[in-house]
């Protein structure tokens, strides 16, 4: 045994060696000892993952799924879809696809299967009972006789009497043709038993109790708390008012539409609306004060109230309330997005900012200013989703760590309450106006003043807004007309490019750009929408929208043409 291993291990060699030895005489070789049978094996060490080299029971090739492949047109099983990957090891140790989708050692993407082939193999099963086997290509599972072709023709069941023909009334009445067939259902009442109802109906009795009056309990019939909706000391909520939180695939509203995911915002032409779409006539009672669309994709639009109550709607499909939030005894004075969408700021009359996650309605953390100062904004760096500022009414702008749940900065030279806050030149910098008639631009994280717009001929500015190109920034100004300020450079006022017409003394009404930024709306007091050209600042169209003043109005980020606007008469509209 020892000899045949040497003489393989002999026979292994270069080519050079191979032409030394052939000048040696075959004699001589054959007289040292005499050449053994050596049988070589082909040793190969890659594991099976698939593809060509395995094979299923049947003998067919098994299905197998390429490491860049991003859909497949049938309906594998799922051992196949979860069967162990071979790859490269991520520096922490993890598989490349456990860890993020771009690293140094390799790429991980994610794969689905085709909708289209996924609905037409389920309605296959559906009508005909029988659908492609998901681990045999070519082959097919099912009963034939299963679907609802299968028995449209009643194969099997026995035809009823169709009695007699002097009887109009009775079991033995004449039926003739019309006859059915035992043991079938048609013509029978079917649905929830009264009991089923009656249960029913005290679910959604209690269920709405949790909005209207969630203390009513421990205060007694007929007595209703002073704060509505919540009472300090409560634990916040939210109410889902869908029918389920999960579609059949386990996606949630959070799940943005296909169709949006390839616009660029502002890269379509915008257009003015033309028609109401949708109106939500008791959005919040005694008025709403903001709403926002969703960051990327607009999906879906938040809404705060004079209620107390924090509420976000689709805006896409179905137009109805998702889910109300309810967490504040006063009313909500702002409301502001996360850079992804996946949480929210509140900030209300109640010395309250709190933060709520978008999907599962949880109040996440909850900052209290104390005292009698009131938030009256809050916005996200857009850089770092951990650090927000927060516009106070004690003249103060903080700055809040999430982390660390404590204020990290304080910027202190304003004269009167905070009324906004916007980002602007990359994030680097943000913008603040006040009651007390002045603009101030900071740089972020540092609470020194770099510019000081103020005037004699000023008016406050409760509201501003910032161009889509980042050139721009427009304020709605309490002497009825929106003034423009460049954002590039040094700070400074346009005077050439004003707008007005409308009125709004009194009243922080919140302009809107469009995406492509031609456009600029703003609501009045009167309840009219004002929609002017951005080049020429002329009016382009004004129009009814509410009864009282309408106070916010927004542009669908990837739509075209749809506008959202709200008014303290308790209403939300929809443009398109």
């Amino acid at each position: 045994m020892s000899w045949g291993r040497m003489d393989a291990f002999n026979k292994y060699g270069s080519a050079s060696s191979e032409s030394e030895s052939d000048g040696e005489s075959k004699t001589q070789a054959s007289k040292r000892y005499a050449q053994p049978v050596v049988r070589q094996y082909t040793v190969n060490t890659a594991p099976e993952v698939g593809g060509y080299g395995a094979t299923s029971a049947g003998g067919a090739m098994a299905p197998y799924v390429a490491p860049g492949q991003r859909e497949i047109t049938t309906n594998l099983a799922y051992s196949v879809l979860t069967q162990p990957l071979e790859g490269p090891i991520a520096k922490d140790g993890d598989f490349v696809s456990n860890a993020h989708m771009q690293m140094n050692s390799g790429r991980a993407e994610q794969q689905a299967i085709d909708e289209t082939v996924f609905r037409m193999q389920e309605r296959m099963l559906r009508q005909h009972g029988v659908t492609h086997d998901p681990s045999i290509i070519g082959m097919q599972v099912g009963d034939a006789g299963s679907g609802r072709r299968g028995a449209r023709n009643n194969r099997g069941l026995r035809r009823k009497a169709k009695g007699d023909s002097s009887q109009l009334d009775g079991d033995d009445a004449y039926q003739g043709p019309w006859a059915g067939y035992e043991g079938e259902a048609a013509g029978q009442v079917s649905g929830p038993t009264a009991e089923q109802l009656a249960e029913y109906e005290q679910r959604v009795a209690e269920y709405t109790d949790a909005i209207s009056d969630p203390s009513a309990r421990s205060l007694g019939k007929g007595k209703k708390p002073k704060g509505g909706f919540y009472v300090e000391g409560q634990d916040e909520r939210s109410v889902f008012h869908g029918q389920s939180e999960r579609d059949y695939q386990g996606r949630t509203y959070m799940h943005a539409p296909p169709e949006h995911k390839h616009i660029r915002e502002g890269e379509q032409t915008c257009y003015v609306p033309k028609r109401m779409l949708k109106e939500w006539r008791t959005a919040h009672n005694g008025g709403v004060s903001a709403i926002r669309f969703i960051p990327q994709t607009g999906h879906l639009l938040l809404s705060s109230g004079m209620d107390g109550l924090v509420k976000i709607f689709d805006a896409h499909s179905s137009l109805s309330l998702l889910r109300t939030y309810v967490g504040h005894s006063k009313a909500v004075r702002d409301i502001s997005f996360a850079p992804d969408g996946r949480s929210f700021l509140s900030s209300s009359y109640d010395s309250t900012t709190k933060l709520w996650d978008t999907e599962t309605g949880q109040c996440r953390q909850k900052f209290a200013v104390g005292g009698k100062k009131m938030p009256n904004v809050a916005r996200f760096y857009p850089e770092d989703p951990n650090l927000f500022l927060v516009g106070q009414s004690d003249k103060k702008i903080v700055q809040w760590d999430i982390r660390a749940n404590e204020i990290v900065q304080e910027y202190n030279q304003h004269l009167g309450a905070i009324n906004s806050l916007t980002f602007f030149d990359s994030s680097r910098r943000f913008i603040s106006t006040s009651d007390d008639k002045s603009m101030r631009v900071w740089e972020f994280g540092i609470p020194v003043v770099i510019k000081l717009i103020a005037d004699p001929s000023m008016h406050s500015v409760p509201s501003v807004a910032l161009h889509p190109s980042g050139k721009w920034i427009v304020g709605q100004s309490m002497d009825n007309r929106i003034v423009v300020y460049s954002a590039e450079g040094r700070i400074k006022a346009h005077r050439r490019k004003e707008f007005t017409g409308h009125l709004t003394a009194g009243f922080a009404c919140q302009p809107s750009f469009s995406p492509d930024g031609r456009f600029l709306t703003s609501g009045d007091a009167e309840g009219q929408v004002w929609c002017w050209d951005w080049q020429s600042a002329r009016v382009v169209k004004k129009w009814k929208a509410h009864e009282k003043v309408t106070i916010c109005t927004a542009w669908h980020p990837k739509e075209t043409s749809r506008v959202a606007t709200c008014s303290w008469d308790g209403t939300i509209k929809y443009w398109d």
